[in-house]
């Protein structure tokens, strides 16, 4: 195709998939059962913390998740007693276990007793403009700068430093940061603009992507995040992971 062919083939295919209908079979569902903007934040860091396998199972394990909270998740975090996490111990999605779910609970404690918001974890470098590499890697080592932290929980916040595509994460800032009409992303964050996120790369946009034309790397790595991003924002500059839509409808959805 040809850039105008790709783009407006794209941008047919965003307007197609980017609708409420989208919300209801996809991990995005469960932060939108929240209405205050720190549940809507952890709800949706854990949604994409989990957000591995099946989409009806991490909906399932999320909402599984959350009940343990009494579905008031901030309120919990910030007044629950040592007693009410023992129901944690039989957590488990994958290799997420009862270890990572209460350090992940002791971590949004200490987050939220400093900050108001989730986003100041991805912005303590004071980076202007922000930059999507130091971001990510600098929340890798805020995250785990509590004492004692579990080096098992590692493998839950990815660091593009270890070369990882970061897709989860990615797709979590895209929630957070997208202002969208379409009422789908949230865009509850205006301190990093929707012009500096990477497009999660997951297996199908991956697949629709190298398919395109939009990736040549061989890998899947940071950097082939970043190549597929540079090639979006030549489609759309301000908002080039719009494409994300497009890209993981074609790919789940039609085969493509």
């Amino acid at each position: 195709m040809r850039s105008e062919e790709l783009k407006d083939f794209l941008d047919e295919k965003f307007l197609q998939y980017h609708v409420p209908g989208f919300i209801e079979n996809d991990p995005i569902c469960i932060p939108h059962s929240f209405h205050h903007k720190q549940d809507i934040e952890i709800a949706a860091f854990m949604a994409a913390v989990l957000a591995w396998g099946q989409r009806k199972t991490i909906i399932n394990k999320c909402r599984e998740f959350f009940e343990l909270m009494d579905n008031a998740p901030y309120e919990f975090i910030m007044n629950h007693k040592e007693t009410e996490l023992k129901p944690f111990l039989a957590f488990k999605h994958r290799t997420y276990n009862a270890t990572d779910a209460l350090y992940f609970i002791h971590y949004f404690r200490w987050h939220y007793l400093q900050y108001e918001s989730l986003e100041d974890a991805f912005l303590q470098g004071g980076y202007q403009p922000w930059d999507a590499e130091r971001g990510l890697s600098h929340h890798f080592s805020y995250f785990f700068s509590l004492p004692d932290h579990p080096t098992r929980t590692y493998k839950h916040i990815p660091d593009p430093r270890k070369k990882s595509a970061c897709k989860r994460i990615n797709m979590f800032l895209r929630w957070m940061v997208r202002e969208d009409v379409g009422g789908v992303d949230f865009g509850l964050w205006k301190r990093i603009k929707p012009s500096e996120l990477i497009c999660p790369c997951d297996v199908h946009v991956d697949r629709v992507a190298r398919k395109l034309g939009l990736i040549t790397r061989k890998q899947t790595d940071w950097q082939t995040a970043i190549e597929l991003t540079e090639e979006l924002k030549k489609l759309d500059p301000k908002d080039p992971v719009k494409y994300d839509f497009a890209l993981f409808g074609l790919g789940i959805e039609e085969k493509f």
